[in-house]
């Protein structure tokens, strides 16, 4: 290389994996380094936005005398090998020389809000570099750091799971049934679902990934519709409902920032209201479908205050979902009674 940047280390382990550890300048890693934000738009990278004033809490931090820092975890990327290259000293000790105009060639797989900010402090930080892991691998070790961190979106915990999985239908059918209803064109929920990451879409994310799985999840558990059907199947019923449901309440669908049916009392006691009318077809030996859920959603949904000032507004916990899903039963039950009785 003719003009390069070099850092020495030493070459380690970190379990199974080796690694590069050493001491360098925080305006040195800032530029040479990078955070791959997920971007839910194109589906690239798999860390959860950056957040302004965790770093620049850091940096004042950081800043103060006697302060100190855990290493930060750094990869080279394989894709730059070409733009570094690791040379061999003595007693374990190693050179990395990095070209100068190879740009930001390293993945910050757990420091982007304590670099962030350090554009241009020399302050020297530890640091501990994976060598070449792949993008997938870099997921992984980023999810068992930050998997219990405080702020780090669940729903992005899920993603992660989710192109982890060898068999995401087998393993977690209900969150392949979540990301299949963000993903569908036909969905009501097509990418409107928050999946933790960064977003320009136009489409305003509505619900999280989290809370759809886990409602989903309650309604395979009250059909048991996995012990006869496949999860397409079920994926597909439970596409039909909740399209059922943007056609019956297509005000309050429009506008779910005032109503209660996109958040988490509407989406967990409807999906139960879902299962409810799925057993009924079922028992029945009628087809459940887009038509039977806009049929038996027809007769009661239209009559009930789904507003955010409404009677549904106080519930709240697994207690209030348990009440939600009396009241909606209750306001179901009395359309049926009017049929009956005139």
């Amino acid at each position: 290389m003719s003009s390069t940047i070099a850092i020495d280390c030493l070459r380690g382990r970190s379990a199974h994996r080796s690694v590069l550890l050493g001491c360098a300048p925080a305006d040195l890693l800032y530029k040479v380094s990078f955070p791959d934000v997920f971007d839910e738009d194109s589906g690239h990278g798999y860390q959860r936005p950056f957040n302004e004033r965790h770093s620049q809490d850091f940096r004042r931090y950081i800043k103060k005398a006697h302060s100190s820092t855990i290493p930060l975890t750094l990869n080279l990327r394989p894709s730059a090998e070409g733009k570094w290259r690791i040379l061999e000293l003595t007693n374990g000790r190693v050179r990395l020389e990095i070209d100068a105009n190879a740009g930001k060639i390293m993945a910050q797989v757990d420091c982007q809000h304590r670099l962030g900010h350090l554009g241009d402090l020399p302050i020297q930080l530890p640091f501990m570099c994976f060598i070449g892991l792949s993008e997938q691998d870099e997921m992984e070790i980023f999810s068992i750091i930050n998997g219990k961190a405080k702020g780090l979106s669940t729903s992005l915990l899920d993603y992660h799971a989710a192109q982890l999985a060898e068999n995401l239908a087998e393993d977690r059918p209900e969150l392949f049934i979540a990301l299949q209803l963000n993903s569908i064109e036909d969905s009501p929920f097509f990418r409107r679902l928050n999946l933790g990451g960064k977003t320009t879409s136009g489409l305003k994310r509505i619900v999280s990934l989290r809370m759809m799985q886990q409602a989903v999840k309650k309604f395979l558990k009250a059909t048991a519709i996995l012990s006869t059907d496949s999860v397409d199947h079920a994926a597909t019923v439970v596409l039909d409902f909740w399209t059922a449901v943007s056609v019956v309440l297509a005000d309050q669908w429009a506008n779910p920032r005032r109503h209660m049916i996109a958040k988490g009392i509407g989406v967990y006691s409807l999906m139960t209201i879902a299962a409810d009318i799925y057993i009924e077809c079922r028992d029945a030996d009628r087809n459940c479908d887009r038509r039977a859920f806009i049929t038996a959603l027809a007769d009661f949904a239209g009559s009930i205050d789904w507003s955010t000032s409404g009677p549904l507004k106080g519930f709240g916990g697994q207690g209030g979902v348990t009440a939600a899903v009396d009241h909606l039963r209750e306001a179901r039950k009395q359309a049926r009674y009017k049929v009956v009785n005139g």
